[in-house]
């Protein structure tokens, strides 16, 4: 039998196709030139572009505070009485109410004409009573309504409890936490809207207001920004953190006639100035000078160190004098102190001869 001889020819490896990195193609000297939109505030300083959480106790005022807010921005205006914002299309999903309550509540917030109707009417404010879970078909219906409108800015949940998804078993809380706000914080991004979502505050107070929100830090850590209204007995303030906002502490009033509430500024210069209006009151009613001790007492005060902060620049404004050592009058009445000196005839506050 012959022999075959059988030639093997050694193939060549085939090449390799090395994918790109996945990192390096863009760098920091592209970012710098690149040219950004500006971040998109919907309510300047308080509501911009991105996944807010908006905490507070229940009765508190939180869903007349964003009612009134979606009215603003839907119809173009001003918000909380003072800040100016564009008119866009607002979903505002009110989960805890009913078309008669709602119903009620747009006909105290909407400015009406002497006969009490409605100027005008929130065309672009939509609304709906349901909605379902996020991780069942919620997300996808808000991401419906963003794409059917010409100009979404604004789209509150209220309340977060109504749409968030079912606790898995084995899951922790942190991480149900923030699998509970992903979703909408990533279609605020995706979509440069404002998304807002209500949310309870403990009954056990903390000397740090962010602190009193339900659960972990996974809800604050997922959104862009957390508000929390809050009221004690120096009156209401809103106080908020944010990756695009400045921190707020911010006073607030709120009128039970009309529903609205209305930003009054700062809150250490607007309590600053109600609390020179009460050591003002207590100065002007009394007869003689007043030590710091009877102004705390007169104008129901409590800190002494605070109340001495306050004098000191209540003299340097020009408002009180100091009369001797350590007691106050008001400033343009002649120092009591002295009327020994200056009284010869009756006159107690030495303005003139007696008649």
């Amino acid at each position: 039998m012959a022999d075959t001889a059988y030639t093997i020819e050694r193939l060549a490896p085939l090449p390799v196709k090395v994918p790109p990195p996945r990192f390096g193609s863009a760098t920091a000297a592209e970012l710098m030139d690149e040219v950004l939109p500006p971040i998109r505030y919907i309510v300047p300083g308080i509501f911009a572009e991105g996944l807010t959480l908006f905490g507070g106790k229940p009765k508190l005022g939180k869903s007349w505070f964003l009612l009134g807010t979606a009215i603003a921005v839907a119809m173009g205006g001003y918000a909380l009485g003072t800040i100016e914002v564009e008119q866009g299309d607002v979903l505002y999903l009110a989960l805890e109410d009913n078309k008669r309550r709602l119903q009620k509540r747009l006909g105290q917030l909407l400015p009406t004409t002497a006969c009490n109707i409605p100027v005008r009417l929130p065309e672009r404010l939509h609304y709906d009573l349901n909605c379902r879970r996020l991780d069942d078909g919620g997300l996808d219906d808000i991401r419906a309504w963003i794409e059917s409108r010409p100009d979404p800015r604004l789209v509150i949940v209220d309340v977060l409890n109504k749409v968030r998804p079912a606790m898995k078993g084995n899951e922790g809380i942190y991480d149900y936490d923030v699998r509970s706000l992903e979703g909408l914080q990533g279609l605020a991004a995706e979509f440069g809207i404002a998304i807002v979502v209500i949310h309870h505050t403990r009954k056990a107070e903390a000397e740090d207001p962010f602190d009193c929100l339900s659960g972990s830090t996974g809800l604050t850590g997922t959104a862009d920004t957390t508000l929390v209204l809050a009221r004690d007995s120096q009156g209401t303030t809103l106080y908020g953190r944010g990756r695009d906002i400045e921190e707020i502490e911010s006073a607030l009033t709120f009128d039970r006639t009309s529903g609205a509430w209305t930003m009054l500024g700062a809150a250490a210069d607007v309590r600053r100035s109600d609390e020179r209006n009460l050591i003002l009151d207590a100065l002007r009613q009394s007869s003689e000078p007043m030590s710091p001790k009877d102004i705390m007492l007169a104008a129901g005060l409590e800190s002494r160190n605070a109340l001495d902060v306050t004098l000191y620049r209540m003299m340097k404004a020009g408002e009180i004098e100091k009369a001797g050592r350590g007691s106050y009058y008001l400033s343009g009445v002649h120092n009591p102190c002295k009327i020994g000196k200056n009284v010869r005839s009756g006159d107690r506050y030495g303005e003139g001869d007696a008649e």
